[in-house]
């Protein structure tokens, strides 16, 4: 491992240009517990019954009880090494775009800027109605279901929902940031969960040279040129 770290090092010092995309595994060390989890109230529910616009539409104070309860969990966490070790990578690179599947706000409060949120953010309220987004960090929420402050018509998280279609021009804006790049990391991503899994394969058929950090190897992990197996709150202070 130490020369596939050092490798990996050099490679990333030699460029001015990267793009990292980040999964699950980087904000797990931060103990952001999984919305699967079967503790307390929602035991008895499972997330793909409440994650959806049908159950949105159904119950939304349900819905909204479990996101809310959500908030409280995640609201407790803190940015780990890793999360830290993208910053200062940020700071150094003067093209630099984070992309990710994470949805707890770990990367802006460990300051992060440029940030593509392909699955949206659980700190962010989405009028039905007039489409207008509203910051909310309130823990628990002030009014369950919240009400859009400038129309008064329903709000629902700003995430991307089960059978939803992450926006085009989200999508559009992470292949541009992939074309421009040299260097792709891959940070914490099982490499199942699509888009996602394929952008690792459209970085290295673009010819840029493709770095991943996980716990386990991916489906993809042999067609990378380097695959680190570790905690990436380990691994990335050593890369970075």
């Amino acid at each position: 491992m130490d020369d596939q770290i050092k490798e990996a090092k050099a490679i990333i010092n030699s460029t001015s240009s990267i793009t990292v995309l980040t999964g699950a595994g980087i904000s797990a060390e931060s103990r952001i517990p999984t919305f699967r989890g079967e503790e307390g109230l929602w035991r008895k529910f499972r997330s793909e019954e409440l994650a959806t616009q049908e159950a949105f539409q159904r119950d939304p104070k349900l819905v909204w009880e479990w996101y809310d309860w959500r908030r409280g969990l995640v609201k407790e966490a803190k940015p780990n090494p890793g999360h830290y070790a993208l910053v200062n990578l940020e700071n150094e690179k003067p093209n630099f775009t984070l992309v990710t599947q994470n949805i707890d706000g770990l990367h802006q409060l460990a300051g992060n800027r440029n940030i593509i949120e392909m699955h949206g953010n659980l700190w962010q309220i989405r009028c039905t109605s007039c489409g207008i987004i509203e910051q909310n960090h309130d823990v628990p929420l002030k009014e369950i279901p919240p009400k859009c402050k400038n129309c008064d018509s329903l709000g629902r998280p700003n995430v991307v929902w089960f059978e939803e279609i992450i926006p085009i021009s989200i999508i559009d804006n992470i292949l541009i940031a992939i074309e421009r790049c040299e260097v792709m990391l891959i940070v914490g991503t099982s490499g199942v969960v699509e888009p996602a899994a394929s952008m690792g394969l459209v970085a290295k058929h673009t010819g840029k040279t493709v770095i991943e950090v996980n716990l386990e190897t991916t489906p993809n992990s042999s067609h990378y040129d380097i695959s680190i197996l570790g905690k990436s709150g380990e691994i990335l202070p050593m890369l970075l």
